[in-house]
């Protein structure tokens, strides 16, 4: 049990710090981050020009942790299952909060569409059909914690079953099955490229749940960036995109360019899986890499955090970053909604689950 919790700590730990290292770089251009930090070594202030984060404090987390947190306690509360209608109205109350607190960082678009369809009357069943982004998969990691890896058809079917109030759709559960998978693979000790592998057949699974949205294939980009990113494809391919002919490319700029980190679950997920590929040994440092990518890196590197943290564990992070993450963020070490209890309940339900 000290095991599997260290690892389910780590999971949500990780998911946060990425989360907050990736808050102050979301939706600024890569050129820009390089330009201004050159790589990332630890948690920096949001700058002015970031419309989304402006006067946020180093180290503060976003939505994917805020939303991840509230998607885990619903989930122990239901014993497996989450209620459509209370998470609804657990979102809802979370972006008054943040309206109330200035704040410009609040639901993403396919949670919004969904939410407001709720509010016009649509049936729980209809409100999700069009979410295709990257929200379920940011929110994810909980499921993955609460259920084991196996068999894998009752956690993909629990993950779409969480989703369905926004994201009932084909591509966004597979992107949300594939994040699940992983992380649920290493609360079991799976080495990352092990959890990959999971992570892929979940993404395949999980494609075929929900209403149907034309799309790529979430689990062959998955598989096709991290070959991109291991030099299978990048030496022929990215080198003249990359502007890097004559030697390698830095594959951060791979996975820019060509893999894509826009809100779309078709390039965010495979993103966060290509940075697990390249940093397989090391949570602290794939959330960097992840947070230094620049599109949507906080959720890119929340993605990220929870797949490595759940594989090395919370005993593997910083603790100097872990304490800054606390000290900005009190609720995060508070007894009752915090992540220390949380990961303890959802392993709980991980053995009540497991023994049905």
């Amino acid at each position: 049990m000290s095991d599997r919790y260290d690892r389910a700590r780590g999971a949500l730990v990780g998911l946060a710090l990425g989360d907050a290292l990736g808050m102050p770089t979301q939706l600024l251009p890569r050129q820009w981050i390089v330009e201004r930090y050159g790589a990332l070594t630890g948690f920096v202030d949001a700058p002015d020009c970031n419309e989304i984060s402006r006067g946020t404090p180093a180290g503060r987390v976003t939505d994917d942790t805020d939303q991840a947190l509230i998607l885990g306690r619903l989930l122990v509360e239901g014993d497996g299952r989450v209620d459509p209608r209370r998470l609804a109205d657990e979102l809802l109350s979370w972006e008054a909060r943040m309206v109330d607190l200035g704040s410009a960082d609040l639901l993403g678009p396919s949670t919004r569409r969904a939410l407001q369809l709720l509010a016009e009357g649509a049936p729980i069943d209809a409100s999700g059909r069009w979410g295709d982004t990257n929200g379920a998969a940011m929110r994810v990691a909980p499921v993955g914690i609460a259920y084991p890896p196996a068999p894998i058809d009752r956690l993909v079917d629990a993950v779409a079953d969480a989703n369905r109030v926004t994201h009932d759709t084909t591509v966004a559960n597979a992107g949300a099955a594939a994040v699940a998978a992983a992380v649920s693979a290493g609360i079991d000790g799976a080495t990352p490229a092990e959890a990959i592998r999971l992570g892929i057949e979940a993404a395949r699974l999980g494609a075929a749940r929900g209403s149907y949205i034309p799309g790529a294939d979430v689990a062959a980009r998955i598989e096709w960036a991290c070959d991109l990113v291991a030099g299978n494809v990048a030496g022929n391919v990215a080198g003249n995109v990359a502007g890097n002919v004559a030697g390698r490319p830095d594959p951060l700029d791979v996975i820019y360019r060509l893999v894509g980190t826009g809100v779309a679950t078709q390039e965010a997920v495979p993103a966060a899986f290509a940075v697990v590929s390249l940093y397989p040994d090391d949570t602290w440092q794939a959330c960097l890499a992840a947070a230094s990518l620049g599109g949507d890196s906080d959720t890119v590197a929340a993605m990220v955090g929870a797949i490595t943290g759940a594989c090395h564990g919370y005993a593997a992070l910083p603790g100097d970053a872990v304490a800054t993450l606390t000290a900005v963020n009190q609720d995060l070490a508070n007894p009752r909604l915090g992540i220390a209890a949380l990961a303890e309940r959802l392993l709980g339900l991980r053995d009540r689950l497991g023994a049905r």
